[in-house]
C-alpha cells in the first residue's frame, strides 16, 4: 500500500515537472508536438489509402520506414555501452550518464516499434505478432525472435532505470542485488536485439547483398559508434539546459567508445568494397548500383558517398587525441557520424538489396511527403518521451523531485 502511495505521488510530481520550464523548453515541446500532429495526419491518408501513398512497389518493398526501424534498433543497443561499465564494471565516470542512455533507450525502441506499425499498413494486422493469436511462426521466422527481443530489451530498459528512480525519490539506495541481474541481462540482451536484426537481412536467400558474414558484427559497430555519438550530443544539450553536471571525463569516455567503434566499423566498410569489387560476380550488381550506378540510374549515388565522405572525416577527426578532447570539435565529429551511419544503414542498407529485380529490372525508390511526413512524426514522438523521461530523471537525481511524506 505504502508503495502504491509513493508511486501515486512520484506521477504526480512527474507530471507537475514536465508541465513546467522556461520559454525554450515550452517551444521545443509545442514544436514537437506540432510535428507529432502532422505526422498523424500523414498516417491518417496512409490508413485511408494504404502503402499505395507510399514510395514503395512490389519491386522495393522496404523503405524509409524499414531503414529507421534499422537504425534506431542500434541507437536502443547502444545503451549496453554506458550499462556495462556502470553497472557492472562500477566505473562512477559514466555513472552520471546512465540513466539518459537507458531513457534514449526507450524513446530508440518506442520509434523502432513505431516504424514497424507503419510499414505494417496499419494497426490491425498487429495480432498476427501475438503469441496465441496471430501467425507468430516461432520459432522458424526471424521476425518473430526480433519482436520477442525488441520488446524484452525495453523491458529491461524501463524496469531498471525505474526502480534505481523510485528508489532515488524516496532518498534511499538502490540495491544492487535487484538491478545489476537485470543490468547484466540487458548488456547480453542487447547485442541480442542488433544481431537478430542482422540475421532477418543475411537469411534472404534471394537477396545476395544482404547474405554478408560481416552484416552482424558491422550493424554492431556502426550501433556503438552511432549510439553513443547520439548520447554524447544530448548530453551536451542537457550540461548547456538544465542543472544536471556532466563532467568532460565522462563525456571524453564515451568519446572514446565512439573512436574505436568508428575504426572498426570503417575496417569492416573496407573489407566489404573488397569482397564487391575486387573479384565482382552478377551478385555484386547491388553493391555496383549503390556506388557507381547502373543502368543509368543513380539515385543513391550521392547519398552512399556523403555518407562515407562524412563517416571518414568524423573518424579522422576522432582518431586524433587533441581534435577528440576539443568539446566543440568532438560535438561536430558525434553529429556528422550518426548522420553518415543513418544513410549508410539506412538508404545505404535496404533499398539496393532489392535492386536489381529478379528479372534485372530496375525499380528505383524514393520516398514520398507521405513517408517523410511520419517519419518525421514518430522521431518527433521520441524526443518527447525521451524529453519527458530525462526531465523526470534529471529532476530526481538533482533532488527537486522528492516524496514528502
Amino acid at each position: 500500500m505504502r508503495r502504491l502511495k509513493v508511486f501515486t505521488s512520484l506521477v504526480k510530481d512527474s507530471l507537475d515537472i514536465i508541465t513546467k520550464g522556461s520559454k525554450k523548453y515550452h517551444l521545443w515541446m509545442a514544436f514537437l508536438t506540432l510535428v507529432i500532429l502532422v505526422g498523424m495526419y500523414c498516417y491518417s491518408i496512409q490508413l485511408e489509402h494504404g502503402l499505395s501513398v507510399t514510395g514503395m512497389t512490389d519491386r522495393v518493398s522496404w523503405g524509409l520506414y524499414i531503414s529507421n526501424f534499422t537504425f534506431l534498433v542500434g541507437v536502443a543497443a547502444a545503451a549496453v555501452m554506458l550499462v556495462m561499465p556502470t553497472y557492472v564494471l562500477k566505473d562512477i565516470d559514466f555513472k552520471q550518464a546512465v540513466l539518459i542512455g537507458e531513457g534514449l533507450a526507450v524513446a530508440a525502441l518506442i520509434m523502432c516499434l513505431a516504424f514497424v506499425v507503419a510499414d505494417m499498413g496499419g494497426p490491425s494486422v498487429l495480432w498476427h505478432m501475438i503469441p496465441g493469436f496471430g501467425v507468430f511462426n516461432f520459432p522458424n521466422s526471424m521476425l518473430t525472435w526480433d519482436v520477442i527481443v525488441l520488446n524484452g530489451y525495453l523491458f529491461l530498459n524501463i524496469t531498471i532505470p525505474f526502480y534505481i528512480l523510485f528508489r532515488h525519490y524516496q532518498g534511499k539506495e538502490a540495491k544492487a542485488s535487484v538491478y545489476v541481474p537485470g543490468a547484466i541481462l540487458s548488456v547480453f540482451w542487447a547485442v541480442g536485439i542488433h544481431l537478430v536484426t542482422a540475421f532477418l537481412y543475411q537469411g534472404l536467400q534471394a537477396r545476395p547483398f544482404w547474405n554478408n558474414a560481416l552484416l552482424g558484427p558491422r550493424f554492431l559497430a556502426s550501433a556503438f559508434a552511432a549510439g553513443p555519438a547520439l548520447i554524447i550530443l544530448v548530453l551536451a544539450i542537457i550540461r548547456a539546459f538544465t542543472a544536471f553536471k556532466i563532467e568532460d571525463k565522462t563525456i571524453k569516455k564515451i568519446a572514446m567508445v565512439v573512436t574505436v567503434a568508428a575504426q572498426i566499423n570503417i575496417i569492416m566498410l573496407v573489407s566489404e568494397l573488397f569482397k564487391e569489387f575486387y573479384a565482382p560476380t552478377h551478385h555484386s550488381e547491388s553493391a555496383y548500383y549503390l556506388f557507381f550506378g547502373l543502368d543509368g540510374k543513380t539515385a543513391l549515388l550521392p547519398w552512399i558517398w556523403t555518407a562515407i565522405s562524412l563517416n571518414v572525416l568524423a573518424t579522422v577527426i576522432l582518431t586524433f587525441h587533441k581534435l577528440r578532447n576539443n568539446l566543440k570539435v568532438l560535438y561536430f565529429a558525434c553529429f556528422i557520424l550518426f548522420i553518415a551511419i543513418w544513410i549508410e544503414k539506412g538508404f545505404g542498407l535496404i533499398v539496393p538489396g532489392f535492386i536489381p529485380g529478379p528479372y534485372g529490372k530496375i525499380a528505383e525508390y524514393t520516398p514520398t511527403g507521405i513517408e517523410i511526413g511520419v517519419t518525421l512524426g514518430i522521431w518527433a514522438l521520441g524526443a518527447l518521451i525521451f524529453t519527458i523521461l530525462a526531465k523526470t530523471a534529471i529532476g530526481i537525481e538533482t533532488g527537486k523531485l522528492k516524496y514528502k511524506k
